[in-house]
């Protein structure tokens, strides 16, 4: 570890600051969150994700701010797949619009830890045992050209989500919303309401996904600090995205293939590291160039795929 013991709690403290904020100012009345205010937010993380990569720079010199800047646009480019799940997720459940924003919120402070312990244990494991960077290249290669050729299965029927169905073995579940509450009371019950499954399956949904990027991220640097910085950064910024592309993001019918070529450079770039060494600047070429692409090509040959809505609210137990 090369960052000082202060840098890390330094940067704890700047996310328990923003989170504070967003929870004590931004988040005392569920409201809908409109296009503009999500823009801002957005354009607000993407800006001090640049400043921080400014600080590393003039910190910890140029390499380092490119291996950062390169791991954070590589997990925000891997986090886009996520709002595709959360638009079918809030769909299926048939949340409230303005209660999305708590679910979120929520979900992201759980990403944010569950993400933080795999950072650790990822780092401590490639310490002790360097040849675990070949297996994430080999799992990152196979993922990838399982995306490729994947038929698109995502609108399953989210009543087959384990999560779902450990939660309904160990708590009764309402049928009804009762506000932006996660529990309620019903003739005496105390029970879970909708919400909550929506909450769990989000968590759940992100540990699949940071299954993935994670060990993509420690492809561009073995750095804990650079790892954890890049994608805590990535993470908090995912909520205002959500709002801002919810409605537009199935428009982007090739982003999922950009995203497997991603995984596919990143997973043989892994599995070569011995034999050739690749810059984290051509990486961030490669990586922006391929998302510059499946964008473009998205807007201009792409047939959009509206999820598909729910007609009733799906069962809550059974």
């Amino acid at each position: 570890m090369t960052e000082p013991l202060w840098a890390w709690f330094a940067f704890i403290a700047f996310v328990l600051v923003m989170l504070a904020i967003d929870l004590g100012v931004f988040q005392r009345k569920a409201h809908v969150v409109k296009v503009q205010e999500a823009a801002l937010w957005t354009a607000t993380w993407v800006t001090l994700s640049v400043i921080l990569g400014g600080v590393f720079y003039w910190w910890l010199g140029s390499e380092k701010a490119i291996q950062y800047i390169t791991g954070y646009v590589l997990e925000w480019s891997l986090s886009v797949d996520n709002i595709f799940v959360f638009v079918l997720v809030f769909t299926y459940f048939k949340v409230p619009f303005k209660y999305q924003q708590r679910v979120l919120l929520w979900g992201i402070i759980g990403a944010l830890v569950l993400r933080g312990l795999m950072i650790v244990i990822g780092a401590a494991l490639i310490e002790q045992f360097s040849w675990v960077l070949y297996l994430f290249g080999g799992f990152l290669l196979i993922t990838g050209l399982r995306m490729l050729f994947s038929k698109g299965d995502d609108d399953k029927n989210l009543d087959d989500n384990p999560a779902i169905r450990l939660v309904r073995r160990l708590i009764p579940i309402s049928t009804e919303y009762d506000g932006q509450r996660f529990f309620t009371v019903k003739d005496g019950v105390r029970m879970a309401t909708p919400l909550l499954l929506a909450l769990v399956v989000i968590e759940f949904t992100d540990l699949i996904f940071a299954v993935d990027s994670i060990p993509a991220i420690f492809a561009i640097t073995t750095d804990p600090f650079i790892v954890f910085t890049a994608s805590i950064m990535a993470v908090l910024g995912l909520r205002s995205m959500y709002f801002l592309l919810a409605h537009v993001v199935h428009r982007f019918v090739y982003l999922q293939t950009g995203l497997a070529f991603v995984l596919v450079y990143i997973g043989v770039k892994m599995l070569l590291l011995d034999v050739v060494h690749i810059p984290a600047l051509v990486s961030l070429a490669v990586i922006v160039s391929v998302l510059a692409v499946s964008v473009v090509a998205s807007l201009v040959w792409g047939k959009p795929q509206v999820p598909a809505q729910q007609e009733t609210p799906p069962p809550a137990d059974g």
